[in-house]
């Protein structure tokens, strides 16, 4: 007796839980025409480094600026490995701001990343560094070309 309430029950609550998760969405119908020439196309980098303390990875417009970042990001640190990739994206779709990599270093610790703006890499910095002494900081700014 035990076990049909058990079966019954479990029965109930699938049924529940399936009517519970299927949403409904609208599905967007627009559809954008995009000519595909040489001159509408980018090759974006894709790079990644691996050191003895963690991975960092990012992108970059350029072979030459995805070598300069793997060399600014391990800076200080011991290189495991290193692995870049070529993409081919639409221009329309790459970002053409600056890309900001800033680095602060205090009395306890270290802390490296990227930020969309300067005024985001001083907050993160201020972030980090909140009630210890600064030791270093550094914020690169590079225009993505």
């Amino acid at each position: 007796m035990k076990k049909s309430i058990l079966i019954i029950a479990t029965v109930a609550f699938s049924i529940l839980n399936i009517n519970a998760t299927n949403e409904t969405s609208t599905l967007n119908t627009s559809t954008e025409v995009v000519t595909l020439k040489k001159e509408n196309i980018a090759q974006v980098f894709g790079w990644k480094v691996e050191t003895n303390k963690t991975t960092y990875s990012g992108t970059s417009l350029t072979l030459e600026s995805a070598k300069e970042m793997i060399a600014l990001t391990s800076s200080g640190e011991i290189i495991l490995g290193t692995e870049i990739q070529s993409y081919l994206v639409l221009k329309a779709e790459v970002n053409a701001q600056r890309n900001y990599f800033w680095e602060v270093e205090t009395e306890t610790g270290s802390a490296k990343g990227y930020a969309s703006s300067e005024d985001y890499a001083n907050k993160m910095i201020a972030l980090v560094a909140s009630g210890d002494a600064v030791v270093s900081k550094m914020i690169i700014s590079q225009p993505q070309q």
